[in-house]
C-alpha cells in the first residue's frame, strides 16, 4: 500500500539525530503492518535499518535479538550445541500467519511491539525469559520482562516516541529443555492457543508460558515440574474464566479448555 500521507523518510545514523519526538513520527522497521493500511496520522518514517544493529548476538550471557533482526535471520540460527531450548525459534516462527514476503520483511521487534495476543515472537520472547532493552526519548534505557512488556491486546509499556532496541533471552533460559503446543481452529490459521514450557534438565525452574489464548503472556512458574492438579490449580489461579481472550479465532471458554488441555500434554512430555 501506498502512504499517500508521508512527507519524509528519516534514515539517521544514531537515534540522537532525530530530535524532538512529534506525534506524526513512526518508527520503520519491516513496515509489514505499516504499509498494510492507512496511516493517515503520520507524516514521517523514521528508517531503522540506517541504524546498522546486527541482527544477533551471541555471548556467554546469552543471545541478544535486536528490534530490527528479521523473521527469517532468527529462523536459521542455530546457537551453540548447549542452548537447547534453540529450535523453539523455528517451531515459534512455524506458527505464524504470513507469506514468503512478510517472513523476509518482518522483524522480531516489530511482532513484539505489535502485542497481539497471537504474536509468535512475543510468546517465544516471553517463554524463554526475554528482557526488551528499551529507549526513551530523554532518560536513561531501561530493561523491562516481554512477559511484563505487552499489556494486553495491542497495548505495552512503549511511552511516546520511545524505541525498543532489543530483546535478551538469557544463556539460563536457552540451556533448558522446552516443549510446546499451538492451536489454531483451521490449519494453516492464527493461533487460538500457543503454550510453552521449559524445565532444566533435572526437572528443577519449570515454567509455563501461556500466550494467544489471553490478551497477555502468562507465566506460571513452579519449583519443580508440578503434578497435574497443581497445575490445573494454578491455571485457575492465574487464569480465571474471564481472562482468555474471545475474538473470530475461538470463544474464551475454548480457550480455556484447549490451554488445560494442551498444559497437561506439555507437562507429561517434560515430567
Amino acid at each position: 500500500m501506498n502512504l499517500n500521507t508521508i512527507a519524509e523518510v528519516k534514515r539517521p545514523a544514531s537515534p540522537d539525530e532525530i530530535g524532538p519526538w512529534r506525534p506524526n513520527y513512526a518508527w520503520l522497521a519491516g513496515g509489514t503492518w505499516l504499509y498494510s493500511e492507512p496511516q493517515i496520522a503520520t507524516d514521517t518514517l523514521i528508517d531503522l535499518d540506517s541504524l546498522g544493529w546486527p541482527p544477533l548476538t551471541a555471548s556467554p550471557a546469552g543471545l541478544e535479538i535486536a528490534a530490527t533482526c528479521r523473521v527469517a535471520d532468527l529462523h536459521a540460527y542455530t546457537g551453540p550445541a548447549e542452548w537447547t531450548a534453540v529450535p523453539l525459534f523455528r517451531d515459534c516462527i512455524d506458527a505464524f500467519l504470513m507469506s514468503f514476503k512478510i517472513w523476509n520483511a518482518a522483524t522480531i521487534g516489530g511482532n513484539v511491539v505489535m502485542s497481539l495476543p497471537a504474536g509468535a515472537m512475543i510468546s517465544l520472547t516471553a517463554a524463554l525469559e526475554g528482557v526488551c532493552m528499551l529507549w526513551p526519548r530523554d532518560d536513561a534505557p531501561r530493561k523491562v520482562p516481554v512477559v511484563d512488556f505487552v499489556t494486553g491486546n495491542h497495548t505495552n509499556e512503549l511511552r511516546p516516541g520511545e524505541l525498543l532496541r532489543s530483546i535478551h533471552l538469557p544463556a539460563s533460559a536457552l540451556a533448558k529443555r522446552y516443549a510446546m503446543r499451538q492451536m489454531s481452529l483451521t490449519r494453516l490459521g492464527r493461533s487460538a492457543a500457543l503454550i510453552v514450557a521449559t524445565v532444566n534438565e533435572g526437572g528443577s525452574d519449570f515454567l509455563l508460558t501461556v500466550t494467544a489464548a489471553t490478551p497477555r503472556p502468562v507465566h506460571l512458574r513452579f519449583d519443580r515440574t508440578p503434578t497435574a492438579a497443581a497445575l490445573r490449580q494454578a491455571i485457575d489461579e492465574q487464569l480465571p474464566a474471564d481472562g482468555y481472550f474471545q475474538d473470530v479465532h475461538g470463544s474464551a471458554a475454548y480457550k480455556r479448555h484447549i490451554t488445560y488441555y494442551l498444559a497437561e500434554q506439555i507437562r507429561a512430555e517434560l515430567t
